[in-house]
């Protein structure tokens, strides 16, 4: 059974598990259905909300090299131990809107952290942000026996946030943890999460 982790929070994910490499990153969310009149007129939403999950490979904590920020345009990490699955547009539906999949055993020994965050594509234009957006969750899955180790629900209010860090996967002591981090930013794309770890 996963463990459920409030902000703040870590946990060991390798630790007693000799063989766990292979994770599953699911991150998700769903649109604020809007009611009242103009929600009807309108067809019961809001406009879509494209959420864009990424993932931040930091050596000592430091973005060293772009071709380590992976996301949409660059679905793949050069090690092959990050690779994301695609872009959702709308994050209609259940489940994972989108997924990341991380193998430890590829990840560089340089690379100490792996962050993940969302942002809201073309906030600003769109006028959106976190308010706008409920339900959000990042799950951690051993990709091996599909079995879910943690989950962590966000739950704060990210209303006026364009941009929230997630999570983070990282090294200490030759193992591999997770915390919960739930921060939100007015970052309004990647380029600027990035920045934030020059």
């Amino acid at each position: 059974m996963a463990i459920s982790l409030q902000k703040g929070q870590r946990i060991d994910l390798t630790k007693g598990k000799a063989g766990l490499s292979k994770l599953l990153v699911g991150l998700g969310w769903d649109p604020v259905s809007s009611g009242g009149f103009f929600g009807k007129l309108f067809g019961g939403g809001g406009a879509n909300i494209d959420c864009d999950a990424s993932v931040l490979m930091l050596e000592n904590d430091k973005m060293t090299d772009s071709k380590n920020v992976i996301y949409f345009g660059n679905l793949k990490s050069r090690c092959g131990g990050v690779v994301h699955t695609g872009d959702n547009l709308t994050g209609e539906g259940d489940g994972d809107d989108e997924q990341i999949l991380i193998d430890l055993a590829k990840v560089p020994a340089q690379i100490n952290k792996l962050v993940f965050v969302v942002n809201i594509y073309d906030c600003v234009r769109r006028k959106q942000d976190f308010g706008m957006i409920q339900n959000a969750f990042i799950r951690v899955v051993d990709q091996a026996n599909r079995e879910e180790l943690v989950t962590y629900n966000l739950r704060d209010n990210y209303s006026g946030r364009t941009s929230l860090i997630a999570a983070e996967i990282y090294r200490q002591d030759g193992e591999w943890k997770f915390a919960a981090v739930g921060e939100g930013t007015n970052d309004t794309k990647i380029g600027d999460i990035v920045n934030r770890y020059a």
